[in-house]
């Protein structure tokens, strides 16, 4: 499950560096960051849970 989230939040992680590289592609980089901040904190709410 810890390798799920970590390649989730590397695939937010590059949509986002790539929506802010192309001009645009601004809504990408939202969307991307928005995806990141949720995949991270669902990774650290079920970290907490299984502890």
């Amino acid at each position: 499950m810890l390798t799920l989230i970590a390649i989730l939040l590397v695939v937010w992680l590059v949509l986002a560096v790539l929506g802010f590289v192309v001009k645009g592609l601004f809504w990408l980089a939202v969307v991307g960051l928005v995806l990141f901040v949720a995949t991270a904190a669902w990774g650290a709410i079920s970290r907490r849970s299984r502890n």
